[in-house]
């Protein structure tokens, strides 16, 4: 036989093999829907699968969507089996559903369609219980492996104020380690809940216990009178664990490295029930403007020597803790001689809250007559919430010298440089004689309007305003888009961080090297996946970037590379050149994600 023909004929058979493996398992589709679970606690999670018999469905059903419960992708796998001469393939599309209050989820019908055969789930509920704080005993007993509290700073605030609350978070002193701390419920009906800062983490002694402290201040604003509840409030975290009855390895016979075991767990803290009260009314001063909390004013004003009509510059700096960015400048009832301006402001905090700090207000006035002679005081008002009442602040008035407006000083006309000797009367000439002789002639050149140099010097200012225009246009588009923003500043920490990692391989520092590759792993994956940097680990590869069709080219070495960081913390590699020979590869990875597209 021909070996070409040979060729066709096996090829044919393993087409026809293949059709009948596809009808026999298009024959037997079928559709599930299961969850790992059906009870959970708040702060955990839950696995859906769904698994598609006998081909690959059209579009792949999502459940409905639920502002409670967040669904995330985390993958897809697909076996095949062959069994009895009759093929099978099933694929399963898993979802992560984390639940953020208590109660009861229903995931409803879903349908799906594979080979123009419509298939349904049956329904699946979850049931989410709700998370209790432990109880002092318990906490004092130290067996508890983590715990949260609320700390506020007083039981009654005032409707407006904004104020600062402490979530206290610890973790037991045998926790080796804790993963990425995820808030998972924050229940604050009648309040604004602003920004989270960690603080300095501290040892503690509680009980029998000790315990690592991990402070988080949260800034919160009362937008409602009445009896408000905080709380419970929920995070979620892995710790790692020492396992003490893990068996010696083979190549850690004398257990020089940590063998530990991971554990999700959840934490909650009481309900914390907050009185919101109203401002009193009666005690309002006038030019109060709704301002809570404690503050000082300091005042300027130039010039003061202006014609009517000239401008003055009022620059009004108000100081101290609150709410900065609602601040305003009362009206001035006692400005009515002057024409007044929208101000300007400036914000500048001394906290990572943005409640302290200095907000300035520059406003132009101008003096209407001459007969103002000074600036009348200006006072401000607001309501402090520690003593319970009103604080008035005023500034003296500044004195003014305004003269009438378009009136100039007289011109002083200087004497002859040569003083005259006698007093007699200079000569009258009433008419000057001619001249008599013309004197040297000179040629005149051409007129500067022909020259080019003048010509050329006229381009200067209209070239200064384009370039004004063209850089101030540049400085506006920057402003106005965050993205290019951090685009650009993570290009800067990522040339900044290569020049790091070479400076680390030269002086052989295996743990300064590694610190800043996942560092600049972490920038750079954030601004791509718009995400804080400090979020970024290595399951945002499974979690983010797989579900998006990123391809397994920047997968892998980003996952090798990020195994490899790992390792390094416990056996931290002792040779330049090994670490020299990372260099490439980081960068060539660096300018992959540069160029993704997520």
């Amino acid at each position: 036989m021909v070996p070409g023909r040979t060729r066709s004929w096996v090829g044919l058979a393993m087409a026809a093999a293949q059709c009948f493996w596809l009808l026999a398992g298009a024959a037997g589709a079928g559709f599930t829907a299961s969850l790992d679970r059906d009870t959970i606690t708040l702060g955990e999670g839950a696995t859906l699968s769904l698994s598609f018999e006998g081909g690959t469905p059209d579009d792949v059903p999502l459940p409905a969507g639920n502002p409670n419960l967040q669904v995330t992708e985390t993958g897809t796998s697909t076996q095949f089996s062959f069994s009895n001469g009759q093929s099978s393939s099933t694929v399963v599309h898993t979802f992560r559903l984390t639940p953020r209050q208590p109660g009861d989820y229903t995931i409803p019908v879903l349908v799906a369609v594979i080979g123009g055969t419509k298939l349904a789930s049956q329904p699946l509920t979850l049931k989410v219980l709700k998370l209790a704080a432990p109880s002092p005993q318990a906490v004092n007993s130290g067996a508890e492996l983590a715990f949260l509290k609320l700390v506020l700073p007083r039981k009654e605030v005032y409707a407006g104020e904004t104020f600062t609350a402490q979530l206290q978070l610890y973790l037991l002193n045998r926790v080796q380690g804790a993963g990425q701390i995820q808030l998972t419920s924050f229940p604050a009906d009648g309040f604004n809940v602003g920004k989270m800062i960690e603080g300095q983490r501290r040892q503690v002694q509680i009980g029998n216990g000790v315990y690592t402290l991990i402070p988080i201040e949260v800034a919160l604003r009362a937008i409602k009178a009445g009896p408000l509840t905080l709380g419970p409030v929920t995070f979620g975290l892995v710790v790692e664990l020492p396992s003490n009855g893990r068996q010696r390895d083979v190549f850690d016979p004398f257990g020089m490295f940590s063998h530990g075991e991971q554990r999700q767990i959840s934490v909650a803290t009481t309900a914390e029930p907050i009185q919101s009260l109203l401002l009193p009314r009666e005690s309002a001063p006038p030019g109060f403007n709704g301002a809570i909390g404690k503050f000082t004013m300091a005042m300027t004003a130039g010039p003061t020597n202006v014609a009517a009509g000239d401008p003055i510059t009022v620059k009004v700096q108000i100081s101290g803790h609150g709410s900065l960015d609602a601040l305003t400048l009362p009206e001035q009832p006692a400005w009515h001689d002057f024409k007044t301006y929208p101000p300007t402001t400036k914000v500048e905090t001394s906290d990572q809250l943005g409640l302290q700090g200095t907000k300035t207000f520059e406003q132009i006035v101008t003096p209407q007559s001459a007969e103002i002679k000074e600036l009348p005081p200006i006072s401000f008002s607001f309501f402090d919430p520690e003593v319970k009442a009103y604080q008035t602040l005023t500034q003296r008035a500044v004195p003014l010298l305004v003269r009438p407006g378009g009136v100039a000083a007289a011109p002083t006309v200087l004497a002859s440089a040569q003083a005259r000797q006698d007093n007699s009367p200079p000569p009258a000439q009433d008419i000057v004689p001619n001249k008599q002789r013309l004197g040297t002639l000179a040629q005149l050149g051409p007129p500067l309007a022909q020259r080019g140099w003048f010509l050329a010097l006229q381009s200067v200012p209209l070239l200064a305003f384009v370039s004004a225009v063209v850089i101030r246009r540049r400085a506006q588009n920057l402003a106005n888009n965050p993205q290019l923003r951090r685009q650009r500043e993570v290009s800067r920490i990522v040339e900044q961080g290569v020049r790091d990692l070479r400076k680390s391989a030269a002086e052989n520092n295996s743990d300064q090297f590694f610190a800043t590759l996942v560092r600049v792993l972490q920038e750079q994956l954030g601004e791509r996946l718009d995400v804080p940097a400090t979020a970024i680990t290595e399951a945002v590869i499974e979690e983010r970037m797989r579900p998006r069709g990123v391809p397994e080219t920047i997968l892998t070495p980003l996952h090798e590379l990020f195994q490899q960081s790992n390792l390094a913390r416990y056996a931290p590699i002792k040779s330049s050149q090994e670490l020299a020979a990372l260099i490439p590869r980081s960068e060539a990875l660096l300018k992959d994600l540069r160029s993704l597209k997520l």
